[in-house]
């Protein structure tokens, strides 16, 4: 363990080194004013969680230029950029957004949560613009970050509506037991989301409900085998499914095959799955921490759950019970309001228009 925390740090330097002598290089080039050309500070793409996802979305609209870039891009979770690149930008002249998604701190974050703030801050603080992800993201980045002297606005993540959209065919939920949903990379400081969710299934099976659970995405090995082994310990065994990792491509089809979507990981600032579940019409039952509540509003059911910084805290087994009951009571009403909750306020095309709008105006403003 300690050893590959040694090697990332030495990788994360070695990339950091190699950003700086790329930001160096960059300085020979001209600054092209005629569209938009984005490098994303180095940040990568990919199929499983929220940077990488956001990284692969931002690339597919605003496709990455590694030279003659004349703005810089940089996700608060991957500030790869060290002070010698932030610096060489700032005296170039070229307009540095930030987007700002959740911060680090004890409760979720077991290493040094001040020295990743701190990395964090770096663009943070010096960006031309920022995008909070949600208010609560706003709130604990000034909380943990510091006040923003600088332009920025909320701006919630987005979700292709039309690619994520309900099934035209899905079979009718009558006769077959309800399905509930639990995506996205589980690590095992996250298996309390799998915990709970199991916990609730168990008292709202024994309170009468024929439902299941479906657990889709990268889950650690050892989580994997804690989820089994809860499973039988409280008799569900033959009503969880764990169905592997899946693809952004494949991600419709699993959201597609539930009923409703659950989410008890505390504190989540504003989180893509959300949203998924929200444009396929999946009503949510979430604990109403972070910014969660921002995006579901009357589409699902909100549990009341400690509130804190220090520790995860999930809501109790007969509170998640209780939801996943009224979820399936409020089923039609929940799921209309979940797709045009997600057409109105979430499309990928406003999301999309914002983004271009103001790379322009910074893009001429530096003219």
């Amino acid at each position: 363990m300690l050893r590959d925390s040694i090697l990332k740090k030495i990788l994360r330097w070695g990339w950091s080194v190699a950003l700086a002598f790329h930001a160096v290089l960059n300085v020979l080039f001209p600054f092209c004013a005629s569209h938009i050309r984005v490098f994303y500070g180095g940040a990568r793409p990919g199929d499983v969680g929220g940077p990488l996802v956001k990284v692969k979305r931002l690339r597919t609209l605003f496709p990455e230029q590694l030279w003659g870039f004349n703005v810089v891009y940089v996700l608060s979770n991957t500030p790869y950029l060290p002070d010698m690149a932030i610096a060489l930008l700032k005296a170039r002249g070229i307009p540095i957004v930030h987007n700002q998604n959740g911060v680090f701190y004890p409760g979720w974050y077991a290493g040094d949560w001040e020295a990743q703030n701190q990395r964090m801050a770096r663009t943070f603080h010096k960006a031309d613009y920022v995008f909070f992800q949600s208010e609560f993201c706003k709130h604990s980045a000034e909380r943990y970050l510091g006040a923003r002297e600088g332009a920025g606005e909320i701006l919630y993540n987005a979700v292709d509506t039309e690619f994520y959209r309900p099934s035209e065919t899905q079979a009718p939920r009558a006769g077959r037991a309800y399905r509930f949903l639990l995506t996205g990379k589980i690590d095992n400081h996250l298996f309390y989301r799998i915990a709970s969710s199991l916990q609730g299934l168990a008292e709202a099976v024994r309170l009468g409900l024929d439902a299941v659970l479906v657990i889709a995405g990268r889950v650690a090995p050892d989580a994997q085998a804690r989820t089994k082994a809860l499973a039988d310990e409280l008799g569900i065994a033959d009503r969880v499914r764990l169905t592997g990792p899946y693809t952004q491509e494949q991600a419709p089809t699993i959201y597609q095959g539930a009923d409703a979507y659950v989410m008890t990981k505390h504190n989540d600032p504003c989180p893509n799955t959300v949203l998924e579940a929200l444009s396929t019409g999946l009503p949510v039952l979430y604990s109403d921490t972070g910014g969660v509540g921002e995006l579901v509003g009357d589409a699902g059911i909100g549990l009341i759950c400690a509130q804190g910084w220090d520790e995860p805290q999930v809501p109790d087994a007969k509170a998640i019970a209780q939801g996943m009951l009224d979820i399936v009571a409020g089923h039609d009403m929940f799921s209309h309001t979940a797709r045009v909750r997600a057409v109105e306020r979430f499309d990928l095309r406003h999301w999309e228009q914002r983004h271009g709008e103001v790379f322009t105006r910074l893009i001429e403003e530096r003219n």
